[in-house]
């Protein structure tokens, strides 16, 4: 079994020698046609480590259906659609049901049972449940727009859920929208982003990642960080893993929009004394979704985090002072990514 990996082991009635004893369900990369185009994902089937016979897998129907639902998340993610998980974290957020979700937006019942089930959302769709998602003043505005759809009972619980996260999120959103602005000139795939857009959520996640591996990931160090990430995932697939756009300056490689980066509430930066100088040693205050991650880029985040993990910001900023881009961009110029630049970690 190459290129495959156990998930768990359990008891159970095995189909294939037919009786019960210890099965191994493994996960693998797969292909699948998904809206006519190919998709790639990991398959979960089932193996029976006691035959000799050729066949000595087999894939139950719930194994199948979720299957089907990672080869359409797959699909989702190449179109930058909100996955299935994605929609239901919606929902938790605002604790809400498929039902109440569906309510809320102003849909059919079971429209969001749909889309977290089987069916795959059109982008008008999916844009109102991102919005619901990242600015709960629009979820608040829908609320009272469709309040006939609830009781009242659920409607107040409902209520308070948005109330709260407007005030423990509200300040990040805007942050948000302000990224969004820098990067609104950047909006066309080309060699200033790597070929994606930002994904401002990645960012995030990358940073918690780093701060978990890292030793002292100050604000001038996890910036560096976040370039090598971003430049060694180009350098190896062709386009740059959080879509940031990047400026020689006199400490590093800063992306554009990085005080707004530090500023976002789920990156914690902690003022403390570095290099002499004041600076802010960072930690993250959400949790890390590796999920969000595809194999690649964890092969990426792990280089760079091994390479780096007992450096201090002057080792590497030297390191990265005597990179091809660096060398090949003027000061305050946005450093080009491109094959020339690659950097071989």
């Amino acid at each position: 079994m190459n290129n495959d990996y156990l998930i768990r082991k359990l008891d159970a009635d095995c189909p294939i020698c037919e009786k019960v004893h210890t099965l191994e369900l493994r996960m693998r990369p797969s292909q699948a046609v998904v809206k006519g185009e190919n998709v790639q994902y990991e398959e979960m089937y089932y193996s029976c480590p006691l035959t000799d016979e050729e066949e000595r897998e087999y894939v139950s129907a719930s194994l199948m259906n979720e299957n089907l639902l990672r080869a359409r998340d797959s699909y989702r993610m190449r179109r930058g659609l909100l996955t299935s998980s994605e929609i239901a974290s919606i929902r938790s957020l605002y604790g809400m049901s498929q039902s109440d979700l569906s309510a809320l937006l102003g849909w059919g019942e079971v429209t969001v049972t749909r889309y977290e089930s089987k069916l795959i959302q059109d982008e008008t769709y999916d844009v109102m449940m991102r919005m619901a998602c990242e600015n709960p003043l629009f979820a608040l505005e829908r609320l009272e727009k469709n309040r006939s759809r609830f009781t009242d009972e659920k409607y107040k619980k409902i209520r308070n859920n948005i109330k709260r996260s407007i005030e423990e999120e509200g300040p990040e959103y805007f942050i948000r929208q302000t990224m969004l602005s820098l990067y609104s000139k950047y909006d066309q795939d080309n060699e200033v982003n790597g070929g994606s857009q930002l994904d401002i959520d990645k960012v995030i996640n990358v940073i918690g990642y780093f701060a978990g591996f890292v030793k002292n990931p100050n604000t001038v160090k996890l910036m560096s960080l976040l370039w090598y990430a971003d430049m060694l995932n180009f350098s190896r697939f062709g386009r740059s893993m959080m879509g940031l756009v990047y400026v020689r300056n006199e400490p590093g490689a800063l992306p554009i929009g990085y005080r707004e980066i530090m500023s976002l509430p789920s990156v914690d930066a902690e003022e403390k004394l570095v290099c002499g100088e004041v600076g802010y040693i960072i930690t993250s205050k959400r949790e890390v979704k590796i999920s969000s991650f595809t194999l690649e880029e964890l092969g990426v985040l792990e280089t760079v985090s091994r390479i780096f993990k007992d450096s201090d910001t002057k080792d590497l900023l030297d390191r990265l002072s005597g990179e091809k881009a660096f060398l090949n961009s003027a000061q305050d110029e946005i450093i080009q990514y491109s094959l020339e630049n690659r950097v071989n970690l």
